[in-house]
Formats: C-alpha cells, sequence, structure tokens
C-alpha cells in the first residue's frame, strides 16, 4: 500500500498506562492517575442527569451542535458563526492541520508544548520549526524570527502543556501586531479556566481586529468531560467557514453536545473545583518547596517538576507505589515529571511517597 512516507518514521499516539492494567502489574488494590490533567472532582451533576435519559442513540447528531452552539457563542459573546466544535481540541488540531499545512509551507510552534501541533503538521508534510522555551515560556521573539514567507501556522499554547506557563498580555499582543496577517496564530487555552483574571488575556474581545488569529478551548479539563470529547474553536467567520468544510459532518456526538452544554450552565460546579485544585496545588507546591524539588510556576491543574533523578525512574518508583504519572522524557522536558493536582486525600498520599524517595535518594548520595 503506498501510504505517505512520513508515517513509516512515526508512531503512534501512546496513551498512559491504564488503572486496571497497572493493579493488575504490581499486585495493587489502589491506583491513583495523576497524568492526564483530568479533573479529579469529576463533573456536574447535571451532566449525569442529562444523560441519563438520553435513549435515541440510533439517531445521528446534530452536525451544527445548533443548541450547544447557541449557548457557548452567548456566554462567550460571540456570533454563533464564530465557532466550530469538534471530538476534542485534538480534533480541531487536525481539521487545522488539514486545512492550513501541507508539502511546502511550514508551521512554528515551542518546544516542548502539546505534542499533537508537531504531529498533525508532520502527517501533512509541514516543515516544523521548534523553538525552546525560556523557562518554561515561549520565546515569543524568537518564534516571530522563525516566520517566513513559507509560514501558515503558529501554534502558542497558554498555559502551556507541559510547563504551564502563561503568555502576558503585552507580550501576546506585541506578537500578534508583528506577526504578519497571512499567517494563522492558534492560540490554544485548554486551561483557560484555570487561569486567574490578571493574567487572562481576554483575546475574545479582540478577535475582529485580528482576522488571522483562532482561540481553542476545551470541556475536557476543568468541566470534567474528558471521556466525552468535546473542544471548540473560536475565530473570524470566515476562517470558521473554510475549517467547516474540512470537519467531519456529525464529528461530536449527541451525548457529548448536551454533557457539554449542562456543565457549561453549571458555573456553582466549575468555580467550586478550581478553588479546590489551586488550594490542593499550593499545598503540594510547599511540600516540594520543603524537599527543595523545583518545579515551573504552573496556572493549570498540573505542576511539571524537575526531578534530581530521570523523569522515567521517578514515573517507575510512583507507579509501583500505586500512583501514575507522566514522566518528562516522553514531553520533551528530561528530568521531569507532570503530575496533575488530585484530590486532597491522593496529594498528601503521593506526598508520603516521595517523601521516601527523597530520603532514599538522600541516603545514595551520602554512601
Amino acid at each position: 500500500m503506498k501510504n505517505k512516507k512520513v508515517l513509516d518514521g512515526m508512531t503512534p499516539y501512546k496513551p498512559g498506562k491504564q488503572i486496571e492494567e497497572v493493579k493488575e502489574e504490581y499486585g495493587l488494590s489502589r491506583i491513583v492517575k495523576l497524568a492526564s490533567n483530568e479533573n479529579p472532582f469529576g463533573h456536574s451533576e447535571q451532566v449525569n442527569t442529562t444523560i441519563s435519559h438520553m435513549l435515541e442513540h440510533h439517531i445521528y447528531p446534530d452536525g451544527y451542535a445548533t443548541e450547544l452552539r447557541r449557548t457557548a457563542a452567548a456566554n462567550l459573546n460571540v456570533k454563533e458563526e464564530q465557532l466550530i466544535f469538534g471530538s476534542g481540541t485534538d480534533e480541531i488540531i487536525q481539521i487545522i492541520g488539514r486545512a492550513f499545512l501541507y508539502p511546502g509551507v511550514n508551521t512554528v510552534m515551542a518546544a516542548p508544548t502539546f505534542p499533537q501541533y508537531k504531529h498533525s503538521a508532520r502527517i501533512e508534510g509541514a516543515e516544523v520549526k521548534e523553538i525552546p522555551t525560556v523557562n518554561g515560556c515561549h520565546d515569543l521573539s524568537g518564534i516571530l524570527s522563525a516566520i517566513d514567507d513559507r509560514t501558515s501556522v503558529v501554534w502558542l499554547c497558554s498555559p502551556n502543556n507541559p510547563t504551564g506557563c502563561v503568555i502576558s498580555k503585552d507580550d501576546f499582543y506585541a506578537f500578534m501586531d508583528k506577526c504578519p496577517e497571512n499567517v494563522l496564530v492558534v492560540l490554544d487555552e485548554a486551561y483557560y479556566e484555570y487561569v486567574s483574571a490578571e493574567w487572562n488575556l481576554r483575546v475574545l474581545d479582540h478577535l475582529e481586529q485580528y482576522e488571522n488569529l483562532m482561540v481553542l478551548r476545551t470541556f475536557s479539563k476543568a468541566y470534567g468531560l474528558a471521556g466525552l470529547r468535546v473542544g471548540y474553536g473560536i475565530a473570524s467567520e470566515t476562517l470558521i467557514r473554510k475549517l467547516d468544510v474540512v470537519r467531519g459532518p456529525f464529528n461530536v456526538s449527541t451525548i457529548a453536545q448536551k454533557a457539554a452544554l449542562k456543565a457549561m450552565e453549571d458555573d456553582a460546579f466549575l468555580e467550586q473545583a478550581i478553588t479546590r485544585i489551586h488550594a490542593i496545588k499550593q499545598s503540594f507546591e510547599h511540600f516540594l518547596d520543603s524537599i527543595g524539588w523545583h518545579y515551573f510556576e504552573s496556572h493549570t491543574n498540573f505542576l511539571l517538576i524537575s526531578t534530581p533523578i530521570s523523569g522515567e525512574r521517578v514515573f517507575q518508583y510512583l507507579l509501583e507505589n500505586g500512583f501514575i504519572v507522566k514522566a518528562g522524557e516522553g514531553l520533551g522536558a528530561p528530568n521531569t515529571i507532570r503530575v496533575t493536582i488530585g484530590t486532597e486525600t491522593d496529594m498528601q498520599q503521593l506526598q508520603k511517597v516521595l517523601y521516601q524517595l527523597h530520603l532514599k535518594l538522600d541516603k545514595e548520595q551520602s554512601m
């Protein structure tokens, strides 16, 4: 079969170990998964009430996501025609790649950042330019310098995954003013809900000013709907029309649309969950300070933590003790682990395990 040659040198996305798999492998009765930045408090109870009564699974979904679109547009203060919905933002990234990336053009992004930008670009045959982060933050001047007359798409991730750093308002709008208008800038705000008001870019207020700007957001993180896969993009009507040509006709399931609608309506759940996660993260940061482990300043529900040994070794140690985290080696950030903030109890248990590792490593160093 004559597949794209680039596929021969690529590997599929490798999901983290699943809970039942780890239980069986290590003989453990309980596993805490802190690897995928999910909301440890689940989702709004209104979601369960809504989807439990849905039985007409033989009917195709609303391909336009009309009800969800209407509510989202009103909440975001944008036109309905400025929205596109996908099976998570992963699918929208694929749609952007399919529409704007092809052999002969290039795309620019930070490194490390969300790996699906690069993955999608390579499949489409575009050249990838990666600009190293500075202390975990985007080097916007470096990204600007990398843009040339063949650049089609620039990817910005704020807060950045896996580092958690944000782009400041001044830096972002200075970048947009200097970026060529024929280059699409995709601002991925998957962790938008966790960002405090002082760091909020308020980018939707400026979409009319920047026709080449697209914003990505998701219901997978703070809203707790990772298993249902709903993401969305916001941009000019002209840009959305082009992307809708590429989008599959029934790409977001009926259950996912209804769940996202109810999740969006429950402000109380969202606020309570975010408040708790911030408090738990702050307590975990104090613990890391006490053992001298560095971490990047994070505006998300996770921390990228520098480790005194390889991230893979720390990952394995934690795995054997009932915790699944993400080793930084697979994220382009060696000698780190990325830890999702879990419940109060789970994080206290994690601290005990990490403290034992800290003592073990101190003992080894002193020998």
